[in-house]
């Protein structure tokens, strides 16, 4: 079974930065797609970033790119997100999610459905 907690979340003026982890369970934590997904109190979850089992490869939503950076530690069981320019609108439980049907899988999700497993969420919050 694989576990996933994140930390790393926290209260930030806006321009600020902060370094999401998630750290997982697991033996095989290096054969998976690795996501972070972000949800607003009455807002749907929003897809953040990804990166494939080996890092060489990362997608970012548009609201975030130039900002945001994902990375992974595969020896470690750890993946990262760090958090440049921060913006009051950046407020949000930030989770991170694992999908474990697909090993080694080179294609980038962004949908929270294609992924099997989820932590328990950090907060981060940008004041103004």
């Amino acid at each position: 079974q694989v576990q996933l907690v994140e930390s790393g979340g926290g209260l930030v003026q806006a321009g600020g930065s902060l370094r999401l982890s998630c750290a997982a369970s697991g033996r095989t934590f290096s054969s998976y797609t690795m996501g972070w997904f972000r949800q607003t109190p009455g807002k749907e979850r929003e897809f953040v970033a990804a990166i494939i089992w080996s890092g060489g490869s990362t997608y970012y939503a548009d609201s975030v790119k130039g900002r945001f950076t994902i990375s992974r530690d595969n020896a470690k069981n750890t993946v990262y997100l760090q958090i440049n320019s921060l913006k009051p609108e950046d407020t949000a439980v930030y989770y991170c999610a694992a999908d474990t049907s697909r090993a080694y899988s080179r294609s980038i999700y962004h949908r929270g459905d294609e992924y099997t497993h989820w932590g328990q969420g950090t907060q981060v919050t940008v004041s103004s």
